[in-house]
C-alpha cells in the first residue's frame, strides 16, 4: 500500500483502533456512536470497505470478528499530510506555515517548536 488516502470515516475507525486494538464491531459501534450520523450499519460498511482496501486486519473468533489496524498511524499521517499539502498549498510547506503565521494561528510555543524542528532538519542535511 504505497499511497494512503483515508476518508473521514476511515480516520475515525483507525483512530480508535490505533489506541486500542483489536476491537470488535460492537466495541467500535459503542465508541463511534456519539458521532453525528454514525450508526451500527455505518461501522459495519466502513469496516468492510477498509478490509477490502487493506487498511484493517480481521480475525474471526467464533462468531466474533476482531479488527486491528493494518497501517501504522505515522505512515497514514505522512500520506495525509502530503495529500493535504499538495491539494491546499500546491505542495509548499512554506505557503502553509505562512498562512498560519498570517492568521496568527501559531502560539509562541508552537513557533519555538517549529524552530527546533527546522534546526534538527538542517543538522540532518549537513
Amino acid at each position: 500500500m504505497d499511497n494512503i488516502n483515508l476518508t473521514n470515516s476511515e480516520w475515525y475507525v483507525l483512530d480508535y483502533l490505533w489506541e486500542k486494538s483489536p476491537m470488535t464491531v460492537m466495541e467500535l459501534v459503542a465508541a463511534l456512536g456519539g458521532r453525528p450520523g454514525w450508526a451500527k450499519s455505518t461501522t459495519i460498511t466502513t469496516l468492510r470497505r477498509m478490509e477490502d482496501k487493506g487498511l484493517v486486519l480481521c480475525t474471526q473468533e467464533g462468531r466474533t470478528r476482531r479488527y486491528a489496524p493494518a497501517v501504522p498511524r505515522d505512515r497514514a499521517a505522512r500520506g495525509e499530510t502530503r495529500s493535504f499539502l499538495d491539494k491546499v498549498y500546491r505542495g509548499s510547506v512554506g505557503l502553509m506555515v505562512s498562512a498560519l503565521a498570517e492568521d496568527k494561528a501559531l502560539s509562541k510555543a508552537e513557533i519555538e517548536e517549529l524552530y527546533e524542528i527546522l534546526r534538527k532538519a538542517e543538522e540532518g542535511q549537513t
